[in-house]
């Protein structure tokens, strides 16, 4: 059997890791090449696989992403971050704003290149407005406000939200003694969300500051998650428990989110490293 041989490179956002491939003839890996190449064990290992494809209608390109498991995914913060680095390589964009197109809507994205490098260093991603109406999440209930959901005899109260993608964001005492990986895997698959959902659990650390830890469909727990950092902090800001401009440490680092019409979210890239594999 002939192999293709496929570039990918792996980059991360605050430890939120994705390999990005690009494809100018439009052709993106399918399901069984990504969950392979993101298997942590057998694999390179990554949260999900993006492909850089043709942009169009003035958009500088397309991303198409993929969880660990092979799913598709409608956007993420971070990774429209990790495309931008590669995109900025490939010369798209004029070096101070990329257009890129996702399963979310268009997004655009702020460059902060690195003089001496020439790469992409951080990136403020335009997220689009948030809803928090259950049709636009999406979330079959009556309201997305108060929801209660009950597991292994830990009751979570929180708020649904949407980011171009479901979030279902839980506060909690303290994220780090939250089973998230024990709980989170039964919270995504609540039957009220029909297209399964992000969990989000967070907790007020200080003065518009939060601290969040993050089960992601279809990939488990990450160390970042751009759309849940988008997510916790819009419903903490509901709730009145931060203000304008708040601060959100994950694991992997640190991102700043700005709420206004549309929620715009900060956070760095860095690139690991390239590799061609050989696919079958």
């Amino acid at each position: 059997m002939s192999a293709t041989r496929l570039q990918v490179s792996k980059l991360h956002g605050a430890g939120n890791d994705f390999l990005v491939t690009v494809a100018p003839d439009g052709r993106a890996p399918g399901p069984e090449v990504a969950a392979r190449l993101c298997d942590r064990h057998l694999g390179i290992g990554a949260d999900g696989l993006i492909t850089l494809l043709p942009g169009r209608d003035g958009a500088d390109g397309t991303m198409e992403l993929r969880n660990a498991d092979g799913s598709l995914a409608e956007m993420s913060g971070n990774g429209v971050a990790c495309l931008s680095w590669v995109a900025v390589r490939e010369g798209l964009g004029d070096q101070k704003r990329l257009v890129i197109d996702t399963g979310g809507g268009r997004r655009e994205v702020e460059l902060e290149i690195d003089l001496a490098s020439g790469e992409l260093a951080a990136a403020t991603v335009d997220m689009g407005p948030v809803t928090f109406e259950p049709a636009g999440i999406p979330l079959d209930a009556p309201s997305a406000f108060d929801l209660e959901v009950t597991f292994h005899g830990v009751t979570y109260h929180g708020d649904a939200a949407g980011m171009g993608n479901p979030h279902l964001v839980v506060l909690v005492d303290d994220p780090e003694t939250t089973r998230v990986v024990q709980h989170g895997s039964h919270l995504e698959v609540d039957p009220r969300f029909p297209h399964r959902t992000n969990v989000e659990f967070i907790s007020v650390t200080g003065p518009d500051e939060l601290a969040m830890r993050v089960w992601e469909r279809g990939v488990g727990e990450t160390l970042s998650c751009g759309t849940g950092v988008c997510a916790s902090a819009a419903v903490a800001h509901r709730r009145g428990l931060v203000g304008d401009h708040v601060t959100v440490r994950v694991r992997g680092g640190t991102h700043e989110v700005d709420l206004g019409k549309t929620v715009r979210l900060h956070g760095p890239v860095t690139h690991v490293f390239d590799a061609a594999v050989d696919i079958e």
